[in-house]
């Protein structure tokens, strides 16, 4: 997977407010399940990506690639990696959370841990 210019992002307030108004959004974040442990999102799917070669073939029925899908790590650099790669797989609509869940734990939820 590589990290490519021309990644959406989307800031941690607009996640709050994607949250809040989910219609049909999806929701990945690509975390290592240790740090899932520590932090974590409600209404996000967990896609590790030590665990890569169980989901990738299946990301296609799991998550649909015409609806918008919001990327989510701990910083904001694996979830662009994988942002790049769902695109590379035909999803239309992929969008990074720039500074991840450290930054949402800091300026939305400080009742989230940090780590």
């Amino acid at each position: 997977m590589f990290y490519s210019q021309g990644i959406s992002e989307i800031s941690v307030e607009e996640l709050a407010q994607m949250l809040k108004n989910n219609n049909t959004l999806q929701f990945i974040d690509v975390r290592e399940p240790e740090e899932v442990e520590i932090a974590f999102i409600e209404g996000f799917e967990i896609l590790s990506f030590s665990q890569f070669q169980e989901w990738a073939e299946k990301i296609n029925i799991r998550f649909d690639s015409e609806v918008e899908t919001i990327v989510m790590c701990h910083h904001g650099v694996r979830s662009a990696q994988m942002c790049q790669w769902l695109t590379n797989q035909g999803f239309t609509n992929v969008k990074n959370v720039a500074g991840g869940i450290d930054a949402y734990a800091i300026r939305i939820d400080p009742s989230i841990s940090r780590y």
